[in-house]
């Protein structure tokens, strides 16, 4: 449809017309003025117009005034009785000409138009009128004649036209438009035009109509355009690839998706474990121990995440000994620094203030030949402790099995006891509260790179205020080094570490293991063995080849003397650590050392000693003192 601009045919000259007049004439052109959208409108009172088509159709209107005062402007509508009427148009019209017939005495202006009917509800004087206009293939061109005479019809596979039928009716071939009337009816014939699914242009045109190439278009096989479609060959097995692939990325999608969600939970499950085992091992107590005393340190609470790291998720490789309170390991921090992790055998809940607080105290030591703890871990099922790495391995070690490439000298045996001394006297008594180490062996002292002293394993360490003893229900320690009043009374003093030290030199002294199935049954542990050989005045016979060959025997005596004293029975009898300290310290300064110096007291006390310790041997509890517990505890190997 076309919109176009109609002319006013006026009823005389006066009024701009001649009284008669012509619309404009679409003959020879494929336009028709459209029935639908157009109406043929008359405006005047009193007047019949008719219209009469270039196919001989008539058709008109007649307009009634009610009143002798008409003028046109009045109007702003078309009623039929006041001035104006409407007729509409016969199918396929492209020309018409008008006749006004006017009542006696009535020489008013008049008009007529045909318009669009749409627009006639303004009524107005106007040189122009939009109309509308439909086009297509008239009846009586070249283009329809010719299909007509080869009996087509007006159509193929790129186009299609409302459809032309061939009639015979009295030999004579008439074409008739869908919806419309015959030639004879005086009605003009066309047909309208459009492309076919999958062409486009102009249908109009011979050859107008082009096909759209579909196979521009993806396909999974081999395109062949088939004009007004397309089909693919060969694309099936390529089809089922790509849905193999999309689903196989979809599963692989989903599989990540529930990876990531199981992720998820497992590291809210070990947030919340960390969260109950750090309260449980007593880590809120620690904090606030850490933070009342303002020595809060970044490094005294590890992350298990760090240590497991650190020891290569606690590799039996990196094992450096086993002992009664837990296993050791080495690692390295993320920092590089060394570190030895002690995994502490599970605690007592009931005993976690007690714990905590010694980790808190042992925090704090700070001597050259303590062993520092660094801090701890508890956000895993056992305490975690961090020390310092000792790299030369234990004192049992170089004692009992001996390198080649180091003996430990007279000299640097006398040492060694003079440090060890000087630590426990440093616990006993230089420390803000003393501490009782409770489990002095030679498999606890470790050697530095510079072969010092370092007292380790503080495991069964207890601290208490200067006017305790501490009485416990479960006897702790490690048989051969135990205390025998201990042992007897369950009441742990300093004396105790005293007599546990006392074991340790005669160690040095002799280089015997303090139990010893070789020796004698009364013999067997080294500390009565000790006191028997004293009390025989032989103890040159037991003392260790290298020790006779390097030391001289006054100051060998001395220290034997000293070793004595500190194995008496008698826990009162027994020097305290600061004279142990002091009295080798001075044997070191001086070059002839006081001798032996037996009396009576001693041998009886000897003999008393033995049978306490036979005693003691039979009665004591294999799960609390072992002869595991002797075996070294952190090997000199490293990575």
């Amino acid at each position: 449809m076309i919109n176009v601009s109609l002319p006013v045919i006026y009823s005389n000259a006066s009024c701009g017309g001649d009284g008669r007049g012509a619309l404009v004439s679409l003959k020879g052109s494929p336009f028709v003025f459209s029935q639908k959208r157009n109406i043929f409108t008359v405006v005047g009172c009193n007047t019949l117009v008719t219209a009469n088509s270039t196919e001989s159709a008539v058709f008109g209107c007649q307009s009634k005034c009610a009143g002798t005062n008409f003028t046109i402007s009045k109007y702003s509508a078309c009623s039929g009785e006041d001035g104006c009427c409407q007729s509409s148009l016969p199918l396929n019209l492209q020309g018409l000409g008008v006749d006004f017939e006017e009542e006696s005495g009535d020489e008013g202006c008049k008009y007529a138009f045909l318009g669009s009917d749409s627009g006639v509800y303004d009524l107005k004087l106007s040189d122009t009128v939009p109309g509308v206009l439909e086009w297509g293939i008239a009846n009586d061109t070249t283009y329809a004649l010719d299909l007509i005479e080869q009996g087509y019809y007006l159509s193929n596979e790129s186009f299609t036209c409302t459809r032309f039928k061939s009639l015979s009716s009295e030999g004579e071939g008439i074409i008739y438009r869908y919806r419309s009337y015959s030639v004879d009816s005086g009605e003009i014939l066309s047909a309208q035009c459009r492309c076919r699914t999958g062409y486009h242009g102009n249908a109009y045109l011979i050859g107008g109509c082009k096909d759209i190439d579909e196979c521009n278009s993806w396909c999974t096989g081999t395109c062949v355009n088939t004009g007004a479609s397309f089909r693919c060959v060969g694309g099936g097995k390529t089809k089922f690839i790509l849905i193999g692939v999309g689903a196989g990325l979809g599963a692989l999608l989903l599989c990540l998706v529930l990876w990531g969600l199981y992720k998820y939970i497992n590291r809210r499950k070990e947030i919340k474990l960390k969260e109950k085992n750090f309260k449980r091992n007593g880590g809120l107590l620690l904090e606030s121990e850490l933070s009342s005393k303002g020595h809060v340190e970044k490094n005294k609470l590890f992350n298990s995440k760090d240590l497991e790291k650190a020891t290569n998720n606690f590799n039996e490789d990196r094992i450096l000994g086993r002992g009664g309170q837990g296993t050791v390991y080495k690692g390295m921090l993320t920092d590089g620094k060394i570190v030895a992790i002690k995994k502490s055998k599970a605690i007592d809940e009931g005993k976690v203030e007690q714990f905590i607080n010694e980790v808190f105290i042992l925090s704090q030591i700070n001597h050259r030949n303590i062993v520092k703890l660094l801090g701890c871990c508890l956000e895993t099922k056992v305490p975690l402790l961090v020390y310092e790495f000792i790299p030369n391995g234990t004192l049992y070690q170089y004692l009992h099995d001996p390198k080649e490439e180091y003996h430990v000298s007279w000299d640097t045996r006398l040492r060694i006891a003079t440090e060890i001394a000087g630590a426990l006297f440093y616990l006993h008594s230089a420390a803000s509260i003393p501490i009782y180490h409770r489990d002095i062996k030679s498999t606890n002292i470790l050697l530095d790179e510079k072969y010092r002293a370092k007292v380790a394993d503080f495991g069964t360490s207890k601290s208490v205020s200067l006017d305790q003893t501490h009485v416990t229900t479960l006897v702790q320690g490690t048989f051969g080094y135990l205390d025998p009043e201990y042992f007897q009374s369950s009441q742990f003093t300093d004396k105790s570490d005293v007599y546990s030290f006392g074991v340790v030199l005669v160690e040095l002294l002799t280089g015997q293991k303090p139990i010893s199935s070789l020796r004698e049954q009364e013999g067997r542990s080294l500390a009565t063995y000790f006191i028997i050989s004293m009390e025989e005045n032989r103890v040159f016979d037991i003392v260790d080849a290298q020790v006779l060959k390097e030391g001289n025997k006054e100051e060998i005596a001395s220290v034997a003397n000293l070793a004595k004293r500190c194995l008496n029975l008698n826990g009162r009898n027994r020097p305290t650590m600061k004279e142990v300290a002091m009295e080798l310290e001075g044997m070191r300064k001086l070059p002839n050392p006081l001798g032996i110096q037996q009396n009576q007291e001693d041998q009886e006390a000897a003999e008393s000693y033995a049978a306490a310790c036979k005693s003691s041997k039979s009665n004591i509890d294999a799960e609390v003192t072992t002869f595991s517990d002797v075996q070294p505890f952190l090997p000199s190997e490293t990575w």
